[in-house]
């Protein structure tokens, strides 16, 4: 935590202030894309998309969950949707699972979550829809059940009013991502619902 602290406090020292860009930042923000990620600490969206301050706006939880429309009615997944895309305009949206991922190691093992109440009825809100690759005979490797979490969460977002229209009148795009935290590498959900890596 020290050395946190000593940068935080030397933030001010270590960045231009004095170039524009950050009054500029004061001014308001213009995010590009809503990034939609887990929690983890080892997925920074701004490092993996290179991003400077003020180019996406982060949508964070265990799991990269997207409840479905009117699940959690003053859910914070709900109001950052509904403000990215009503407010700022947000065009893009992505969902980026990761490899290593706890919360969906957590499902594909069938962990007892029970001395951890909170993320069970969170990761609840995934289990039905991950359930068939989960056992049997279509039982998947972790980085596919992740793979298959950000599809069904892209399925969730859709069922947003705001989401839909925003689709159907082509003012937005989904996209679906998949990052192996110990290469770098990102995949892309293409239209066939395969995860593909694209030359950089």
């Amino acid at each position: 935590m020290k050395a946190l602290l000593d940068r935080a406090r030397s933030f001010r020292r270590r960045v231009d202030f004095e170039s524009g860009e950050y009054r500029k930042l004061a001014e308001g923000q213009y995010p590009e894309a809503l990034f939609i990620t887990c929690s983890d600490s080892r997925v920074i969206p701004a490092l993996i998309t290179g991003a400077r301050p003020g180019e996406i706006f982060e949508l964070r939880n265990a799991g990269n969950i997207v409840p479905s429309y009117g699940q959690h009615a003053a859910g914070g997944e709900a109001a950052t949707i509904e403000y990215a895309l009503e407010v700022l305009g947000v065009q893009d949206v992505v969902v980026c699972g990761h490899s290593h991922c706890g919360a969906m190691g957590a499902l594909r093992s069938g962990d007892d979550l029970t001395a951890l109440p909170g993320v069970d009825a969170w990761l609840r809100l995934a289990r039905p829809s991950l359930a068939p690759v989960l056992t049997g005979p279509d039982e998947l490797p972790l980085s596919g059940v992740v793979q298959r979490n950000v599809v069904n969460q892209l399925a969730a977002l859709r069922s947003y009013p705001v989401v839909r229209q925003r689709l159907d009148s082509d003012r937005l795009r989904l996209h679906g991502w998949y990052y192996e935290v110990d290469t770098g590498q990102v995949h892309e959900l293409d239209e066939d619902g395969r995860f593909l890596v694209h030359a950089g």
